[in-house]
């Protein structure tokens, strides 16, 4: 059967979350919607629907009499998302453990490798994609979906931080670290070196996110 070609507002969407997830858009950023529609090449009426359902997932607010603003988290709302991500994640690892497979912990292990592939070539887009399904293909072994939605929108309320923190000195390093910690130990079956492990992954993601919250507010930029 014939794949099914994207809708106008299907791809606008999914050019709108590429724009997030790599930083065109930036955190306290102004949409300006005329530009924005003007580089994609389309309508307002697809760009106002898509950003509807951007605003829903929480990473664009909007604000009566001023407009669209990709969104931007205080600290102590930060810390809030980063504490819930602590303790399901743990749960998530904890159910999970006992159902991954040899298999399952292999196909982990090459999407670990995608994202070392994106790093040496600076693809922020890929990174984050290939990043989240390392760590989803893990989440999801818990077979609790329920848990995992929710973890998948904590996940999303924060993606417009995610290549600020990947493009910042030294974060990829770490990052790999601590993948192939976290493959050692599902290895091993070690679920608490697993959750030490990702544990060790967040706190140090949150505290280089938490330096980016600290800093001067940068200007409100417009897209061309």
């Amino acid at each position: 059967m014939k794949e099914k070609s994207p809708t106008t507002q299907e791809l606008v969407l999914r050019l709108l979350r590429t724009d997030i997830l790599t930083g065109v858009l930036r955190p306290g950023q102004q949409i300006i919607q005329e530009s924005l529609a003007s580089r994609y090449g389309v309508s307002r009426a697809p760009l106002r629907e898509a950003m509807k359902i951007i605003e829903g997932e929480g990473q664009i607010i909007h604000s009566p009499h001023r407009g669209y603003f990709v969104t931007e988290l205080d600290l102590a709302n930060m810390r809030e998302v980063y504490r819930l991500r602590e303790i399901l994640e743990r749960e998530a690892i904890r159910a999970a453990i006992p159902n991954l497979t040899d298999t399952e912990i292999q196909a982990i292990g090459a999407v670990a490798d995608e994202v070392s592939a994106a790093a040496a070539s600076g693809e922020l887009l890929a990174i984050t994609l290939a990043n989240r399904r390392f760590h989803f293909m893990v989440f999801e072994a818990s077979q609790m979906p329920r848990l995992v939605r929710i973890l998948t929108q904590l996940w999303d309320a924060t993606d417009v931080y995610r290549s600020v923190y990947f493009a910042a000195p030294g974060s990829m390093a770490h990052v790999a670290r601590d993948h192939a910690g976290i493959l050692e130990a599902l290895r091993a079956r070690d679920t608490d070196e697993v959750i030490r492990w990702q544990d060790s992954h967040r706190d140090h993601a949150l505290t280089r996110l938490a330096d980016q919250l600290d800093s001067p507010r940068r200007p409100v930029i417009t897209v061309r």
